[in-house]
C-alpha cells in the first residue's frame, strides 16, 4: 500500500519550495534530505536533545517531531540562513570567539534558539539565557561559553549593523 502524498509550501531561509511529501514525514527529514540543508542536525528523535532545533514563523520547534505538513504555508528558519554569503551571522562570530561551539553537534539547534531568544529579549540577563538556552542540551562546554556567546552577540544584534564586528560587547557571564 502506498501512500498518498501531499502537497505542502514552505518558505525556507527566504526561499518558496513547493514540495509532495508523505503527510508522515518529518520536518527534519525534509530539510536534510529533500533540501539539501543537513545543518539540521538529528539527535534524540524524541524531541529532548535540541538539535534540530529550527525556527518555526519565529518560534522555536524540534524538527525531529515536527511533521513536515504542519509546516505548510509558513516560514522556517535553518542554521544554514544565518550567514551572508561568507560573512557569519553576529551568534557565529561569537560562538566561534566564545568557544561556545566546542564539538559543534548542538551547535546549530543552540545558535537557533538563541536567535529566538535575542530576538523576544534584546538585551538579557546571564540567567535568562541560562533559562532559555535550557532546552537544548550540551555535553562539552558546560554552557558557560555559549552563555558569554549570546551576551557577546546581543549588542551587535541589536545594533543598527550587526554585521560589524566592531560593535563593542558587554558580555558580563
Amino acid at each position: 500500500m502506498t501512500e498518498e502524498l501531499q502537497e505542502i509550501t514552505l518558505t525556507v531561509n527566504g526561499r518558496r519550495h513547493v514540495l509532495a511529501v508523505q503527510p508522515r514525514r518529518l520536518l527534519v527529514d525534509v530539510l536534510r534530505d529533500d533540501l539539501g540543508l543537513p545543518g539540521t542536525h538529528i539527535g534524540c528523535e524524541h524531541g529532548v536533545c535540541g538539535t534540530c532545533t529550527v525556527l518555526l514563523d519565529d518560534a522555536s520547534v524540534r524538527a525531529c517531531i515536527t511533521l513536515a505538513v504542519q509546516a505548510d504555508g509558513r516560514s522556517v528558519r535553518t542554521v544554514e540562513g544565518l550567514a551572508d554569503g561568507m560573512r557569519l551571522h553576529p551568534l557565529q562570530e561569537e560562538f566561534w570567539d566564545k568557544q561556545g561551539l566546542q564539538c559543534g553537534y548542538c551547535t546549530p539547534g543552540m545558535l537557533m534558539r538563541a536567535v529566538e531568544i535575542l530576538e523576544q529579549v534584546p538585551d538579557p540577563t546571564p540567567d535568562q539565557v541560562r533559562e532559555g538556552i535550557a532546552s537544548n542540551l550540551c555535553r562539552c562546554t558546560g554552557y558557560q561559553y555559549i552563555v558569554e556567546a549570546v551576551l557577546a552577540a546581543a549588542p551587535r544584534m541589536r545594533s543598527e549593523n550587526p554585521w560589524d564586528p566592531t560593535v563593542p560587547t558587554e558580555a558580563k557571564a
